[in-house]
């Protein structure tokens, strides 16, 4: 894939959304959604010259996302420092009308997600995304079997997490 402009702004175009959902789900105080959707975007754009189609494009954006967001993570654990912003990327902030109970429920999926492992919140971001298991499976390296399993775990844990939260 040729890294042209035209090639990198369809494909921010086409995947804006999903990227920024993965990134809310991550963000973490000080780092904001808008910080790590930056840093992803930054990496696609850096790395959109070695996609040699192995995969769809939509799972190789999901993987960047997903290795930028906990790596970030990983690294504000360690250090609890902010990363670094890219100002020469411009791009426009996804803005949507949210329904404050809509928002309320995100807060308490989001505060579930957090307490369970990195593997598990990586599964249930990209199921969150309406991902097949197969499609999941192929991003995260695990077979087909194990992902079914573990959602099955993960339901059950965030279901026992959210249900005490919305009564």
């Amino acid at each position: 894939m040729s890294n042209s402009q035209d090639t990198f702004e369809q494909l921010l175009k086409e995947n804006k959304h999903k990227i920024y959902r993965i990134c809310r789900i991550y963000a973490t105080a000080p780092i904001e959604p808008q910080d790590l959707f930056q840093e992803v975007i930054f990496q696609i754009w850096k790395s959109l010259n070695n996609f040699k189609g192995k995969s769809s494009i939509d799972t190789w954006v999901y993987r960047i996302a997903l290795n930028v967001c906990l790596r970030s993570k990983m690294k504000l654990d360690k250090s609890n420092e902010k990363t670094a912003r890219y100002d020469a990327i411009h791009f426009t902030p996804v803005t949507e009308t949210i329904d404050p109970f809509e928002e309320e429920k995100f807060k308490y999926l989001k505060a579930c997600i957090a307490t369970l492992n990195e593997c598990d919140t990586s599964i249930i971001v990209l199921y969150l995304d309406e991902l097949s298991y197969k499609e999941i499976a192929e991003i995260t390296g695990l077979s087909e079997n194990h992902i079914a399993v573990k959602m099955k775990r993960i339901r059950k844990k965030l279901f026992d997490c959210i249900t005490p939260k919305i009564n």
